[in-house]
C-alpha cells in the first residue's frame, strides 16, 4: 500500500536556481508513494508587493536564507525514489495543484520575453488571487480563471552535465512551463541517476501558451504527486498524457526544431501503443494532432502536440 508524505516549505528542502544530481535527497520514498510539496514564485525580493504583510513567512525565510544559483526559480527536492535506476522512467501522476498565496506577480524585464526590444518600460504588477471565485484579479479590473501548475517538474540531470541552471528545460524536464501539466495529467521523465531524484517548483497560477512576456502569474502553489518507477518504458525525453490525450514535448532553441521533435516523439509513442506503421502514425498526427507553442522564453523554446486517445 502506498504511503503519503509532505515536504515542509523550509530552506533545507529547496534549492534556488539550479538542478544538480549531487544535491542530497530531502526525502526517500518507495515506488508508488504520494508526495505533497510546496513552491514559491520565481525571483527575488524585487518581485514582492509593497505590502510585505502579504508575503508568507516561509517564503520570506527562503528569500533570506537560500543561496541563489544561476536561475530565479525556487525548486523543492530532490525526492529519492527507491528502485529507480538510470535508464528507467519516472511516472509522475499529478494528483492536485492549488494556489497557496493571495497574490502573484507578472513582469516585463530587460532583455527577456518574446519582444524585448519593443517593451522597454519595465514593470511588475501584483494581481490579487480570489480563492473563493478561483480567479486572479488584474489591476485594470478583469478576472482570469486560475489554472495552476508547476513550471518546473524534473528528474536530476545526468551527472556529467554538472549543475544546470533552472531556466532552460532539457531531457530531464525542468522549466518546461507547460500549462497542460495540470492536476489529472501524468508526466513521464527519463531517469539519469539512482533514485531518479525528483524536483518540482516554479509555481504558476495561470499562463497562456507561449508565456510571451517572460512570466506566467508567478505565485506559490502546493502540489501532490504519485511517483512510480517504470522499468517497462524506453524513454529518452519527457512525455505526458491525460485521460483523453497524449502529449509529446519538444524543446529546442529553434522553434521549428522543437516542433519537429514534438512530432517525432508523438509518432514514436503512437507506434508503441498501437499497430500503426510510422507512416500511418505520421499521417494520423497530420490529421488529428495539434501542435501548440508551450513557451517562447526559456532558452530552449517549447512545442507540445496533443492527440486525442480516441483516434488510436
Amino acid at each position: 500500500m502506498s504511503r503519503r508524505f509532505e515536504i515542509p516549505a523550509t530552506p533545507e528542502n529547496m534549492v534556488w536556481g539550479y538542478l544538480d544530481s549531487t544535491t542530497p535527497p530531502v526525502l526517500e520514498v518507495a515506488s508508488g508513494d504520494v508526495v505533497t510539496l510546496h513552491s514559491f514564485p520565481a525571483g527575488g525580493k524585487e518581485t514582492l508587493p509593497d505590502d510585505l504583510s502579504l508575503v508568507p513567512a516561509d517564503y520570506m525565510t527562503a528569500l533570506d536564507t537560500l543561496p541563489q544559483g544561476p536561475g530565479p526559480h525556487f525548486i523543492t527536492g530532490p525526492v529519492y525514489v527507491k528502485g529507480a535506476r538510470p535508464g528507467d522512467a519516472l511516472q509522475v501522476d499529478i494528483i492536485d495543484v492549488k494556489v497557496r498565496q493571495d497574490w502573484g506577480f507578472v513582469s516585463i524585464l530587460p532583455l527577456l520575453g518574446t519582444l524585448p526590444d519593443e517593451f522597454t518600460e519595465y514593470e511588475t504588477i501584483h494581481p490579487r488571487v480570489d480563492h473563493a471565485r478561483n480567479v486572479c484579479v488584474m489591476p485594470w479590473g478583469s478576472m482570469i480563471p486560475l489554472d495552476p501548475f508547476f513550471g518546473i517538474i524534473a528528474t536530476a540531470p545526468p551527472p556529467a552535465w554538472g549543475r544546470c541552471g533552472s531556466p532552460v528545460p532539457r531531457a530531464f524536464g525542468g522549466n518546461m512551463d507547460n500549462k497542460e501539466l495540470r492536476a489529472g495529467t501524468t508526466l513521464y521523465l527519463p531517469v539519469f541517476n539512482e533514485g531518479a531524484l525528483f524536483f518540482a517548483g516554479d509555481g504558476h497560477g495561470v499562463q497562456g501558451d507561449g508565456e510571451v512576456c517572460i512570466t506566467a502569474l508567478e505565485t506559490g502553489v502546493t502540489g501532490t504527486f504519485r511517483l512510480t518507477v517504470r522499468k517497462d518504458m524506453e524513454l529518452d525525453w519527457p512525455f505526458g498524457e491525460s485521460a483523453t490525450h497524449l502529449m509529446s514535448i519538444g524543446l529546442d532553441e529553434d522553434l521549428d526544431d522543437a516542433a519537429r521533435q514534438a512530432t517525432r516523439e508523438m509518432v514514436k509513442h503512437i507506434c508503441l501503443r498501437t499497430n500503426l506503421t510510422r507512416n500511418q502514425a505520421y499521417m494520423l498526427c497530420s490529421l488529428a494532432g495539434n501542435l501548440r507553442v508551450t513557451q517562447m522564453v526559456d532558452g530552449n523554446k517549447g512545442v507540445h502536440m496533443l492527440l486525442a486517445k480516441s483516434h488510436l
